[in-house]
């Protein structure tokens, strides 16, 4: 395959060793190619100013700005005791709001002469803020001239700054000078995009693209320039998830048709309630696929609560009735005794074959975790590689060398993104042909989401909660304008427990944490007007010696030994404990259907999607549940709207998206992509749903008339760099 040479020549020979290893390290740009793919975060009008008023605290920002007043005091120092002491303060506007910078002793010569009333100025730094204004310390500046002639006429030609994003080692000027350096080697950039397809969508070259991102006239430039670079990542993206489709769909499988009057059957008959139309048309779609010589890869999102277990135990003892045997991998030991325990008593004695007692059709289900003694852990292993044993639920101890399957033909993995590729390829090996894969997320993904980070998967959505599932109530509690809020929050919790229900209490941190002196300096100086999130040790103690006092109150938290834990999971499912004060370790799996009300502390430090997993702890039994997000942050702020989003609707999809509108994309990917740099620069997945949706329909044309690309060498040279190590683990994750 021809390289090309341009793109591919790495930084340094072109920008020198210093700036170019100062890029490699913080922006993760080694040749000509990255620089130029890394694209101007925003970009400023001569004629327009920032909004200071609207500036990020302790974030490196770039500002274009009139110093409006400049002043040198001279003070006594240590350093300087008879008064040489120099500090310049800088004043600078944008006609919205004041900035002050800071410059101090030999730093202050150079900006005293420059920086005079009047003159405009890119500055870049990190904002702080000192005596409650906002300010910059020895920020880096460039002056706008314009009208001096050694000045490089290129840089500043345009009406538009693109304002980079940067880093502190290197700000967005200098980027900008290193893309002008490179730019010409745009000219040499393959397109990845088949002529047909740019052509059909009227969009510009790539060349012109990259051109017009870098160096616009006009705000039409951009929007020509970001509307084909954000089809190239759609694209790119979605040709690399439909090749992976189209290779697993070549895999062999062994068809399991489940035989009429089996183990399924009887599980059904014993069933207290009737499926919801949601899972039986889910059913039917596992069913389907698992029918094929092909194996299924199925995403199951379900909201908590939803009857996914359900759904997937039923496909396991489909598999169990054809003659395989089925492995659910949990991500964690507690999850996965959980998940043991409810299997077995839905299935009751069909979950006891070879025993006495056990039912005609019956099996075994075992548990195999690494925390097992030795014998039971021989014995579950001999049961899994004889075939005794249909269905077997454990961690990743399942996937060790050593363990040994009779015939696997099904495996379901609870929480995708906890498992890694290493894992589910290892799993596949276990079988004598690759096993089908059912994946189980309680974490409602838009479906935008599910295109570009589940791509290689098909999606079956559980939407509606079963019967018998109570309403939850939501409210918002502003501790710090209404104190009497909290109040009549506590009493609520003790009005449920008079019910004979019981309470959850959550909070951000344990409260053990090692004082370190230097973090609590920091936070001093960087947290004037915020404390510390409230700790669960702390809450506990206070809640039983005041508001809940006479209650029985434990604590909850992921440092605890795993037998204590368990000891207190246990006394609380059995009542013994009226509140359990904890932190977000029960955000899973954890189900206690007396549990009828939560309070989040500190509510606007968890994400949006985690207070909706949270709130699904509760109202799982007949009584109504109720989850008070309790919060000090003012009703303008985006933190309270964040939590009245959660508090006005129970549909966990719906919040989703807010939780990605409100949350940079890399964020919501970076989870899926185990810590990979997000491959999305321009692409917004919730915005550009038409286009994610249009480029799967063209990927998945394309490789199934040309699955090696043979006459498309741009768009290979493309996904190898999709593909290169650490996005090779986002595209398989798990």
């Amino acid at each position: 395959m021809d390289l090309v040479p341009a793109l591919q020549e790495p930084l340094k020979k072109v920008l020198g060793p210093a700036t170019a290893k100062v890029m490699a390290e913080h922006l993760g740009l080694h040749t000509v190619g990255d620089l130029l793919h890394h694209y101007p975060r925003r970009y400023e009008e001569r004629g327009q100013l920032t909004h200071l008023a609207d500036l990020p605290m302790d974030e490196h920002v770039t500002v274009v700005a009139m110093v409006a007043d400049a002043r040198l005091h001279t003070f006594a120092s240590a350093k300087a005791p008879r008064g040489k002491g120099q500090r310049l303060e800088v004043t600078i506007t944008d006609g919205s709001g004041r900035l002050q910078l800071v410059f101090f002793g030999n730093g202050v010569h150079k900006p005293h002469k420059e920086l005079l009333p009047g003159t405009r100025a890119m500055f870049a730094g990190k904002v702080s803020v000192f005596n409650r204004r906002l300010q910059l310390a020895h920020p880096a500046y460039e002056l706008l001239r314009g009208d001096d002639p050694s000045e490089s006429v290129e840089t500043w030609a345009g009406a538009l700054i693109p304002l980079y994003p940067a880093t502190a080692k290197l700000e967005s000027w200098k980027i900008g000078k290193a893309v002008q350096t490179v730019l010409p080697s745009a000219q040499e950039a393959l397109d990845p995009l088949p002529p047909a397809l740019r052509e059909g969508r009227g969009l510009v070259s790539l060349p012109e693209a990259l051109l017009k991102i870098h160096r616009p006239h006009t705000k039409a430039d951009i929007a020509v320039a970001r509307d084909r670079l954000k089809w190239d990542e759609a694209f790119v993206l979605q040709v690399a998830l439909a090749r992976r489709r189209h290779a697993d769909a070549l895999l062999p499988a062994v068809a399991r048709k489940p035989t009429p009057d089996g183990l399924l059957t009887a599980f059904d008959d014993r069933l207290p309630f009737t499926l919801t139309d949601g899972q039986q048309k889910v059913s039917k779609e596992i069913f389907d696929d698992l029918a094929t010589e092909h194996p299924m890869h199925r995403l199951l999102q379900g909201e908590v609560g939803s009857g996914k277990t359900l759904v997937a135990l039923r496909a396991m003892l489909a598999v169990v009735d054809a003659g395989g045997q089925a492995a659910m991998l949990a991500p964690t030991e507690v999850l996965a005794q959980q998940h043991h325990r409810s299997i077995t008593e839905m299935m009751g004695e069909l979950a006891e074959g070879g025993m006495l007692g056990g039912a005609e059709h019956a099996t075994k289900v075992v548990l195999l975790t690494g925390s097992m003694g030795t014998a039971a852990r021989r014995q579950a292993m001999l049961d899994l590689v004889t075939g005794d044993a249909g269905i077997v639920i454990g961690t990743h101890a399942l996937i060790e060398d050593k363990v040994q399957f009779h015939d696997l033909g099904l495996v379901v993995v609870d929480e995708q993104h906890r498992f890694g590729v290493e894992q589910r390829d290892a799993l596949r090996g276990k079988g004598k042909q690759p096993p089908h894969l059912l994946v189980m997320t309680a974490t409602p993904i838009p479906r935008t989401v599910a295109m570009t980070v589940f791509g290689d998967l098909e999606t079956s959505v559980l939407d509606q909660l079963p019967a018998g599932r109570s309403p939850i109530a939501t409210h918002v509690v502003p501790a710090a304008d209404k104190p009497h809020f909290l109040a009549r929050a506590w009493e609520r919790v003790r009005e449920e427990v008079g019910n004979g229900h019981q309470a959850y209490v959550v909070c951000p941190r344990i409260g053990d944490e090692e004082d370190d002196p230097r973090k609590a300096k920091k936070s001093a100086e960087d947290e004037a007007e915020k404390r510390p999130p409230l700790a669960v040790l702390d809450v506990a103690d206070q809640l039983a010696k005041g508001p809940l006092s006479g209650l029985k109150v434990e604590v909850l938290h992921g440092r605890m030994h795993p037998d204590d834990k368990d000891a207190v999971m246990r006394r609380f499912a059995a009542g013994e404990t009226d509140v359990l004060v904890a932190t977000t370790v029960i955000e899973v799996g954890v189900n206690v259907p007396n549990a009828t009300a939560m309070v989040i502390m500190d509510a606007d430090r968890f994400g949006v999607s985690q207070l909706h997993q949270l709130r699904g702890r509760v109202g799982r039994g007949s009584a109504p549940g109720l989850c008070l997000l309790v919060t000090e942050m003012p009703e303008a702020s985006p933190a309270r709207q964040r939590l009245t989003a959660v508090a006005s609707t129970l549909d966990g999809f719906e919040l989703s998206r807010i939780d990605l509108e409100q949350r940079r994309e890399g964020d919501v990917l970076g989870q899926a992509q185990s810590g990979a740099r997000s491959s999305l620069r321009v692409l917004a997945v919730i915005e550009d749903e038409e286009i994610i949706a249009e480029a799967r329909e063209e990927a998945t044309t394309l490789v199934s008339r040309d699955p090696d690309l043979t006459d498309l060498p741009g768009l290979r040279t493309a996904l190898d760099a999709l593909l290169d190590e650490e996005r090779e683990q986002y595209l398989e994750k798990g």
